[in-house]
């Protein structure tokens, strides 16, 4: 699966009682599919996935896939503490017609996570997946930061495509990618244009089973219009390698000039279009333009998502006109003094 682009990190929205909203979460993703993103990712740290039990984490997974346009690359956080949890969430995922699974360190016996442990962790996840594997390093949130060394390693399992890495460090993205340079090529499928082409894009419509009379030539009135046949799917394949992600959205363009293919972003899930617009600045090869856009955007994704947390991303989509509600206790809410904050910050990147 081609993971080049900027990803939005999607926030799980809650009623007031803590209830999952579904429906402001269908809202949130249909509007995120009419975005420039490349795609999503559901159920990461900016989802709360720590905060839902096993039902809801499945019920959101489905929502989410079924409100997002065919064309948006999908990923599901599907991390557990056990390889069998882990895998089980996994196959959900992948019935559900997600591209792609995104899988952090486990954590609880952190003692016990040494790198031996850690390896078998992913190679037995990957083994067992039906869907490729993305590793999640996020040293903030699990006390354990995944070697350069044993990513490497990784990078040579047959379903392990790739790392979302959120040490914020470029220069650790910059030695994943020359660590993982000779790790096995893929050769995926892609549109004409070269963007990727997911597993809903490959849905069609299965064959009638017998043919139904119509109303009208029964009683010589006229026949409806016949819908018009899908057009065949259209595509050409590219040869990718082990892909890096950033997932940090103060040093994005350091990070893709380090040799990144894309970011998976918690600002992207408020400001889509600030983030894309440094993405789109640097693959046109205007660094100038793509490191002022980085400039302007990196005190705000350190001060909201860095300081503010989960409070902060979600009142920042609600300013830009997502829905972000509260997150679910005992995550604080903001202060009214913080609120008005972010809005200065946000005041000129209404998008």
């Amino acid at each position: 699966m081609l993971m080049d682009g900027i990803f939005a990190a999607v926030t799980t929205p809650f009623y007031p009682d803590e209830r999952v909203y579904y429906r402001k979460l269908e809202a949130n993703m249909a509007r995120y599919s009419r975005s420039l993103l490349a795609g999503m990712a559901v159920l990461g740290s900016t989802g709360e996935a720590t905060m839902l039990d096993d039902g809801e984490s499945r019920e959101v997974l489905r929502v989410a896939a079924e409100a997002a346009a065919p064309e948006k690359v999908l990923v599901a956080g599907v991390s557990r503490e056990s390889v069998r949890a882990t895998v089980e969430l996994a196959e959900a995922a992948a019935k559900l017609g997600y591209d792609a699974v995104l899988v952090r360190t486990p954590h609880y016996f952190a003692a016990q996570m040494t790198d031996a442990a850690v390896r078998l962790y992913f190679q037995s996840v990957a083994d067992r997946s039906p869907l490729p594997v993305l590793l999640y390093n996020i040293p903030k949130f699990v006390p354990y930061q995944i070697p350069v060394a044993l990513v490497a390693e990784l990078a040579g399992h047959s379903n392990i495509i790739g790392i979302k890495d959120s040490s914020g460090d470029a220069a650790r993205i910059q030695a994943l990618v020359a660590a993982t340079q000779n790790a096995p090529r893929r050769t995926v499928a892609v549109t004409p244009v070269f963007e990727a082409v997911t597993a809903r894009m490959k849905i069609t419509p299965q064959p009638e089973q017998g043919t139904l009379v119509s109303i009208g030539s029964l009683t010589g009135g006229t026949e409806p219009a016949a819908a018009a046949p899908r057009p065949a799917l259209q595509t050409r394949t590219k040869e990718i390698g082990f892909q890096v992600l950033c997932g940090t959205g103060s040093v994005v363009f350091e990070a893709l000039q380090a040799g990144a293919c894309g970011a998976v972003l918690a600002s992207a899930g408020f400001m889509p279009q600030a983030c894309h617009e440094i993405y789109l600045a640097w693959k046109d090869h205007d660094l100038k333009l793509a490191g002022e856009k980085q400039k302007l955007m990196a005190g705000i994704d350190r001060r909201i998502v860095g300081d503010f947390g989960i409070s902060g991303i979600k009142y920042a989509c609600d300013f830009n006109g997502y829905y972000g509600g509260r997150a679910r206790s005992p995550l604080l809410p903001l202060a009214p003094e913080e609120k008005s904050e972010i809005e200065e910050l946000l005041a000129n990147l209404r998008n």
